[in-house]
């Protein structure tokens, strides 16, 4: 998530009660979790497992509950629970507001998009030109919706991140600060959920279209121009590339990285990093081709086992 207008690193530290060390002339232009930051941002690291990953990332101003050297021109922000920091300065600088209305009177809807009845639009949401949203569509907070985008009926767009944080043996929910993104020419099926990301972005890439039944994980980016039949789930912060077909009740686990025109064939489950330009099938999903041969061989197993025993 973006602060606009940015913020001084050190009204940042007196906000969470934190002893700065690095450049203490920065300001914060956003807030995003490790795998989606970008010069300017502010991130958390509370485990030693990601001191190394967080100090050499992106991220310009970093939580943190050790005191450590600042990579140059950085600041640190060193305080006792770097989570409890970091999800408050989410909570304050994009607040809960619960919605008392059926559209949010902040939402402006161009006269050549459709609306029908029943659709609830939340705060701070932008739709495009040549829009149809039918019976029963949400649109949670902050959602951007581009031009010439459908929504079929029941969608949820826009909810929150199913993200949370084990302390002392319970889960403790993250304030999702991220937005959803629909880009132009985005066409999306009945009863699909779309979760918004925890502070970054989920996205669906220009021209994708999504059947019935989908789910689309926090933070994921679906590229442009891609397929995804009824039942495709993709895990949250998973990368899909541009025109890739999934066909029906295709699973992919989160933080995967899936290449560009990739075909992944009914009911697999993809558990890791997939190359481009090939066809995927089974589970664990690898390239059809092979994954057949196997199958092939399993079929022959039994005869092969008869005649040497």
């Amino acid at each position: 998530m973006k602060l606009d207008p940015p913020i001084a690193v050190k009204d940042i530290a007196n906000e969470i009660n934190a002893r700065l060390l690095g450049n203490e002339n920065l300001m914060a232009t956003g807030i995003n979790e490790i795998h989606k930051v970008q010069i300017g941002d502010i991130t958390f690291v509370d485990h030693p497992k990601y001191y190394e990953r967080s100090l050499n990332s992106a991220a310009s101003i970093i939580i943190i509950d050790k005191e450590v050297d600042p990579p140059e021109g950085k600041c640190l922000l060193i305080c006792d629970n770097p989570f409890k920091a970091y999800d408050g300065l989410v909570r304050k600088y994009r607040p809960f507001k619960a919605i008392d209305s059926r559209i949010s009177s902040d939402v402006v809807i161009p006269d050549s998009t459709i609306v029908e009845p029943g659709v609830t639009i939340s705060n701070n949401v932008s739709i495009g030109e040549n829009c149809y949203l039918q019976a029963g569509v949400y649109i949670g907070e902050y959602s951007v919706i581009g031009n010439n985008v459908s929504i079929g009926p029941g969608t949820i767009i826009g909810s929150d991140a199913f993200y949370f944080k084990k302390e002392e043996g319970k889960y403790t929910k993250w304030r999702s600060g991220g937005r959803v993104v629909l880009e132009d020419d985005v066409d999306v099926g009945a009863n699909c959920t779309i979760n918004k990301g925890v502070s970054g972005d989920t996205r669906i890439g220009q021209g994708s279209k999504l059947d019935c039944l989908v789910h689309i994980g926090h933070g994921a980016v679906i590229g442009e121009n891609c397929l995804l039949a009824g039942q495709v789930g993709i895990g949250g912060k998973t990368i899909l590339g541009d025109n890739c077909v999934l066909y029906g009740q295709v699973g992919i686990a989160q933080s995967l990285k899936i290449g560009n025109n990739v075909t992944i064939l009914a009911k697999s489950g993809v558990s890791k990093d997939l190359e481009g330009d090939n066809v995927y099938f089974g589970t664990p999903a690898e390239k059809a081709r092979n994954k057949y041969r196997e199958l092939a061989a399993l079929r022959m197993l039994p005869d092969h086992l008869k005649k040497h025993k």
